[in-house]
């Protein structure tokens, strides 16, 4: 791996473990989570509170969920940027470039088709930070390296 080549992996792993950092925190900050989104979707940290105790609890429970399985997704990215990515494996390349589209499709389009075109904007960030250090690596993954 040249230094170009290190530096995309390098940008790689921290994007990946700022999503397991985020995941993380949609576990462990349901407040935090609240107010984020809230702020997000409706310019307002308390808005989702005018929803009730019910729906609030609900979304929260959401939340979790969805952080826990982002924080799964990124443990396994993690594995792949730290091993076979790193060794050069296309076939790890190619498994963590189609998961992302994968997520990116069909959320991005029921966000945007739900009206909820913030969380589209989000998706967008999070799949830039993403696919740029990806397609900068994409030369260097031609095949296992040992």
């Amino acid at each position: 791996m040249n230094s170009s080549q290190l530096f995309w992996w390098r940008l790689l792993v921290a994007v990946t473990a700022g999503l397991v950092l985020f995941g993380l925190i949609l576990v462990v900050m349901p407040g935090f989570t609240l107010q984020g989104f809230s702020l997000l979707v409706y310019g307002s940290t308390a808005h989702l509170s005018t929803f009730g105790p019910e729906a609030v609890a609900y979304i929260s429970l959401v939340h979790a969920v969805l952080g826990a399985v982002m924080f799964g997704w990124g443990v396994l990215f993690m594995f792949l940027a730290l091993g076979p990515i790193r060794r050069g494996s296309l076939d790890a390349w190619r498994m963590f470039a189609v998961s992302l589209v994968a997520w990116f499709i069909p959320d991005t389009a029921f966000s945007l088709l739900s009206g909820f075109w913030q969380n589209a904007v989000l998706n967008v960030g999070f799949a830039l930070m993403f696919a740029i250090p990806l397609i900068a690596l994409r030369p260097f993954v031609k095949h296992e390296r040992t």
